[in-house]
């Protein structure tokens, strides 16, 4: 049985509502029918500077490309150190049939609003071909199945239609529109 198309169910179902599209994988933390899902180590430096520093994928962030030492403060102050913190963070994302890395996604536990945030990125060559919403879709039910999250948030930039289309793809719903580190979000939630 399908929960979401392309992702098979979990071999143990959680308690709750909630039902998983994941399953887990010797290779990897988790896994979809294409993608597979794994934390990031900190011999990942090259995999972070190829997503930050890349003008398109930073295009709606507002962030400017990083350099190879920027990358690898990204890793170990924020990637690595979330994972420390929270036991949970952003995932790095592999298509399963290829062993190629695609990107990111997955959540941030962000203190000063108390929430947990859906985030992901992905290779400009990866993108329109459902990798982000198969992989957000996969991070949301890992997180209220593994973590029992209570409710997961996520913002994209008013203008990022793509994103947006996604974000509601997974069924989350739009709460209202804000500014976040400067530039303008609509927030979404969604709960188990």
């Amino acid at each position: 049985m399908a929960f979401w198309p392309g992702i098979t169910m979990a071999a143990v179902k959680p308690s709750g509502a909630y039902s998983s599209p994941i399953k887990p994988s010797p290779t990897y933390l988790f896994e979809t029918a294409r993608l597979g899902f794994r934390c990031f180590t900190g011999a990942d430096e090259v995999l972070v500077y190829q997503l930050n520093s890349h003008p398109q994928v930073l295009y709606y962030l507002h962030e400017l490309p990083v350099s190879p030492e920027q990358a690898l403060a990204t890793l170990h102050n924020s990637l690595l150190a979330q994972y420390r913190a929270y036991g949970y963070g952003r995932w790095a994302v592999y298509i399963k049939a290829s062993h190629a890395f695609i990107g990111w996604c997955g959540l941030k536990y962000r203190p000063e609003r108390k929430e947990t945030d859906l985030g992901y990125r992905f290779l400009p060559e990866y993108w329109g071909q459902g990798y982000a919403t198969e992989a957000a879709r996969a991070c949301i039910a890992y997180g209220f199945t593994h973590y029992h999250l209570a409710r997961i948030t996520a913002r994209a930039h008013i203008e990022n239609i793509a994103s947006l289309k996604v974000l509601e793809n997974c069924g989350m719903q739009y709460v209202q529109q804000e500014t976040a580190e400067g530039v303008p979000v609509k927030l979404f939630e969604i709960f188990p």
